[in-house]
């Protein structure tokens, strides 16, 4: 049986609550390397609530800290409005800080793995999440307009890089194949712990809605399908309406029925929660948005002459091998760049644009 926590916090006082979720679900970090990743959606305002809030990030930090890790690396590549700032969008928020000096840009480095073939057959996805001997995971209590929730099953999205979120939403097409692909991003790598930040939620058209809610609780699982049905059932809705949880449970990733998850606490549906139309169409009606998405697929990197050295970084870090160096300058072969936009990251002249 899956165990769900759901404990009464405020920012104030919440690194009680995460560390009765270290005690619930102990993780032998000791000596190990330890990847934690906040949703870090873009550059925003803490009082927003759109990322993870700062409080709770620092409280799980601290808890980690006690346990002698060998390392800790807090990161997360942002999302479709902010590629290329992970940096500024961590400090920006304030969550550069609450990392407590663990804050490392995992857009810097990325490793090549297979995907699934019906999209694409390779993805780009971070050094620092493969790498990692113990992930936990501190997703947003959110909605979203096109998976209806972003939990922990969502939230590793941020795993990949560049405009491959931009991407693979596109080549999803609709609401129903995005909700089953978000899935197969989550299996490359399966965090060990969540912690959700529901003190102050998001309701409405998320995950950057103004529609913000008081909620006063921490939750923690070692399931992220039972963690994202909790989720569910305190929105007022029926988790197996959601196509990605029904994909999870079918893989064997978790299961979302009441009688399969024993909850610590107390679970209170949240009365008149708003929650965005369960057809996704939210987002697949938003000119806007899909514009946004269309106009990141297009993007590709461009060298400029006049700053670029000949240093070969872009080409050596490149996960793709899509840049070779010819005459002192880059070359980047389009049919082979998977725009993880790593050569950005990573020229120390700035002199890679995105065009």
């Amino acid at each position: 049986m899956h165990r769900v926590m759901i404990q009464p916090a405020d920012y104030q006082n919440c690194l009680a609550a995460v560390k009765t979720a270290f005690e619930l679900f102990p993780l032998g970090v000791r000596g190990k390397k330890v990847l934690v990743k906040p949703n870090a959606l873009r550059t925003s305002n803490p009082a927003e609530a759109i990322v993870t809030n700062t409080a709770v990030l620092r409280a799980v930090v601290q808890c980690i800290e006690e346990l002698n890790p060998a390392k800790i690396i807090v990161g997360d590549n942002t999302g479709l409005l902010s590629y290329g700032a992970n940096e500024d969008c961590f400090r920006q928020t304030g969550l550069y800080e609450a990392s407590l000096g663990h804050y490392q840009n995992i857009g810097l480095d990325a490793v090549e793995v297979n995907f699934n073939p019906e999209y694409v057959n390779r993805l780009s996805i971070s050094r620092a999440v493969l790498e990692a001997d113990v992930i936990i995971s501190i997703p947003k209590f959110k909605t979203h307009g096109l998976t209806i929730l972003t939990g922990a099953i969502k939230n590793s999205y941020g795993i990949l890089l560049g405009a491959q979120k931009a991407a693979l939403h596109k080549l999803a097409g609709i609401p129903a194949q995005f909700q089953e692909l978000i899935v197969d991003v989550f299996r490359l790598r399966i965090p060990d712990l969540f912690i959700m930040d529901a003190v102050i939620g998001m309701e409405g058209n998320g995950p950057a809605s103004p529609d913000l809610r008081s909620i006063g609780q921490i939750l923690a699982s070692d399931n992220a399908v039972a963690l994202d049905a909790t989720m569910a059932r305190m929105m007022g809705l029926d988790p197996g309406l959601l196509r990605f949880l029904k994909k999870a449970k079918a893989l064997g990733l978790g299961d979302y029925d009441e009688t399969a998850i024993e909850i610590i606490g107390e679970l209170t549906p949240i009365p008149d929660f708003k929650l965005p139309p369960l057809s996704g169409e939210a987002v697949t009606q938003s000119t806007f948005y899909q514009e946004l998405i269309h106009s990141r697929t297009l993007l590709r990197p461009r060298p400029d002459p006049e700053k670029c050295t000949g240093c070969g970084t872009c080409s050596e870090q490149c996960p793709a091998s899509a840049i070779s160096m010819e005459s002192g300058l880059p070359q980047i072969n389009t049919n082979d760049c998977i725009t993880c936009f790593c050569c950005q990251e990573m020229c120390p002249e700035k002199a890679i644009t995105l065009k």
